[in-house]
């Protein structure tokens, strides 16, 4: 029958096993870094830096007096496009404004490409847009005074 003798292999074998594993191993490690580290900039709070940086470089502003926060951001590889909510800290939500802007991500970081964009439809500086009244044509506005000589 078949004997159980060990089988052995010569020197140039097990080298040539050694390096298979090692490249393998390698391979499988760079795989993991280029896939699993690439997704991390692509984050909210990435753009939502890259938009900080951005009003830091600005003169005419101070980033430290305003609260940003990323409402949607859409990723298309190396940009992405994003709405912000923008209001002075310690405001309320009807005191801030949004604005819609493009980034291009380089050397791992967001960076806005041009100036940002006011939404269709929104007012500035978080000014509510006046209500469509449902009252009849004739009825005199809300908040008006009595005339006088009337009665109460």
């Amino acid at each position: 029958m078949y004997s159980r003798t060990p089988v052995r292999f010569s020197r140039r074998q097990k080298a040539y096993n050694r390096g298979v594993k090692f490249h393998a191993a390698f391979c499988c490690l760079l795989a993991v870094l280029l896939f699993g580290c690439g997704r991390g900039s692509q984050t909210p709070e990435a753009v939502r830096q890259g938009v900080v940086d951005y009003l830091s470089s600005r003169p005419d502003l101070d980033p430290a007096a305003i609260e940003v926060s990323v409402i949607s951001v859409s990723f298309r590889q190396n940009e992405a496009d994003a709405t912000v909510a923008f209001r002075p800290k310690g405001g309320g939500p009807a005191s801030g404004m949004e604005r819609r802007y493009s980034l291009e991500r380089k050397g791992g970081r967001w960076v806005v490409k041009g100036k940002g964009q006011a939404l269709p439809g929104a007012q500035p500086h978080g000014v509510e847009a006046p209500q469509k009244s449902s009252l009849p044509p004739d009825h005199p506005p809300l908040g008006s005074r009595k005339p006088s000589g009337t009665a109460k």
